[in-house]
């Protein structure tokens, strides 16, 4: 009986601490992405997101083309500005959700972009209100590099 006890016991033990280091691997693994401020270019267009970088997961994007003062601007997060305009009816997709999208325009040289530019912060708005996005330094040099690109390097 002894023989067959002991091994079961200590595989029983086994397969216990096997999954208790299982599941600590995978809370590691699956915790919550930082969420930042991303710079990249497709084609002529430049995108700056804020939201997990290599992800879906963003709140705001801003487009541009070289030399274009204007930045189309997607997301659940837009910029706190009067100056922020409707561009058209619902005919752009959203490439953030890939539905239809409202899509808004703001000049690359309005208050809030400059706030963002010159102190890494941004006041935005949502459906629950306002709050601030900010950016760290390398951050912020991938702000000044979109804004050089649109066409205002004095922001």
């Amino acid at each position: 009986m002894l023989k067959i006890a002991i091994p079961a016991v200590a595989a029983l033990g086994l397969i216990a601490f096997a999954a208790r280091s299982q599941a600590t691997n995978l809370d590691v693994q699956t915790g919550a992405a930082p969420m930042g401020w991303h710079l990249s270019h497709e084609g002529s267009l430049a995108k700056l997101a804020y939201g997990v970088e290599n992800s879906d997961q963003l709140a705001l994007m801003m487009t541009c083309e070289q030399g274009q003062t204007q930045a189309t601007v997607y997301g659940d997060v837009q910029p706190a500005s009067p100056r922020l305009t409707k561009a058209s009816m619902r005919t752009a997709i959203d490439p953030l959700s890939g539905g239809l999208a409202d899509e808004m325009r703001i000049s690359v040289r309005d208050p809030a972009l400059r706030q963002l530019a010159r102190s890494g912060k941004m006041t935005v708005e949502a459906e629950a209100g306002q709050f601030e996005l900010s950016a760290d330094p390398a951050e912020r040099r991938l702000i000044n590099e979109f804004f050089a690109y649109c066409g205002s390097d004095r922001v």
